[in-house]
């Protein structure tokens, strides 16, 4: 049976509403603002905090809680023109700096987000958020330099928070700080042994210091914590590839492929199943690499050796001369040629 409620028109409904929002007081749309939000109902949030402003214009937490409730409805258009006003009317607050360069941020402006984001750090110089924000954006545009000094700064602040660990971890590792980035890694999973690819960082970082048993040791970790991840798959495949236990390299590449496909899975893949003396499906591995990254002189040249143990010359002899054409084509743009081939 319909209640009452759902024989009122519509458009009184609102003006009911805004009519209670117009008799609230400050306090009481504050709290009712902050319901909403703790409730992820932006919308009503928003428009409650919006209410406050025009009738509290003075009123920090009115502004703060819109500026929240904008970011977090992902209203980046409006969150920038609220977040300009509460920093010209409050230009020493930090949270209005933070928030108005998570707005540029959630716009894809990075270069007005920045001065904004650094101002909020200086304004709180112990906000946590504040500089695991800007880490954040230093990392969006690969200054890993930049990134592990904010994230350093936020983890001596509040060292509990394990993904800040895990950023930390990539960012020194990026800058060629592995020997740092295992021990980031290890932090985060004492303080969460279940973060996603915790493993798989502490894996590849073990790796790119040719460790590689303990790197395959966190691969296979993060593989049986239920994490079927392509990136996993490859990079432990990659390294059985490279230890000589071929049978379990075809296994893993099969598997990340079956999850992704990706040239250089195939690639290991044509290489480990002709170490192997299938050559045909070698073949056919190699050929698909290929076609995906036609560029890479490597496959061209594993192909060439396929080619000849089949006995078809003239096929592997162009391969050859096609994969001499990339590697000079490479040198010439001054990169250099895959090592891959040793």
């Amino acid at each position: 049976m319909p209640t009452l409620l759902s024989w009122v028109p519509f458009a009184v409904i609102v003006l009911i509403s805004t009519a209670a929002l117009a008799q609230d007081s400050e306090a009481t749309l504050i709290q009712r603002g902050q319901q909403a939000l703790r409730a992820e109902q932006f919308a009503g949030a928003a428009e409650i905090f919006q209410s406050a402003v025009q009738r509290f214009p003075a009123s920090k937490p009115a502004y703060s809680g819109l500026l929240l409730s904008c970011l977090k409805s992902k209203r980046a258009a409006d969150a920038i023109r609220v977040g300009k006003q509460a920093v010209e009317r409050w230009p020493q607050d930090a949270e209005f700096a933070h928030y108005l360069g998570l707005a540029f941020m959630q716009s894809g402006d990075l270069r007005q987000a920045m001065p904004h984001l650094r101002r909020a750090t200086t304004l709180a110089p112990r906000d946590f958020d504040s500089h695991y924000d800007l880490a954040l954006a230093f990392l969006e545009q690969n200054q890993y330099g930049p990134a592990a000094e904010q994230l350093e700064l936020a983890v001596r602040i509040d060292p509990s928070t394990p993904l800040a660990h895990i950023l930390l971890g990539r960012a020194c590792q990026n800058s060629n700080r592995t020997l740092e980035a295992v021990e980031q890694f290890k932090i985060a999973l004492r303080l969460d042994p279940n973060i996603p690819l915790g493993h798989y960082h502490l894996g590849f970082a073990h790796g790119s210091l040719g460790r590689n048993r303990e790197a395959i040791a966190e691969y296979e970790t993060e593989l049986r914590r239920g994490n079927r991840d392509a990136e996993v798959y490859y990079q432990l495949a990659h390294l059985q590839l490279e230890l000589g236990d071929l049978q379990a390299a075809v296994s893993n590449d099969r598997a990340a492929l079956a999850l992704k496909p990706r040239a250089d899975a195939y690639y290991d893949l044509g290489k480990a199943l002709a170490l192997l003396g299938d050559t045909q499906a070698a073949r056919e591995a190699l050929e698909r690499s290929i076609s995906l990254n036609p560029n890479d002189p490597s496959p061209h040249y594993q192909l060439a050796r396929v080619l000849t143990q089949l006995n078809q010359r003239p096929a592997a002899e162009q391969e050859m001369k096609r994969f001499a054409e990339l590697t000079k084509a490479q040198q010439r743009a001054g990169g250099m040629a895959s090592g891959r081939l040793q």
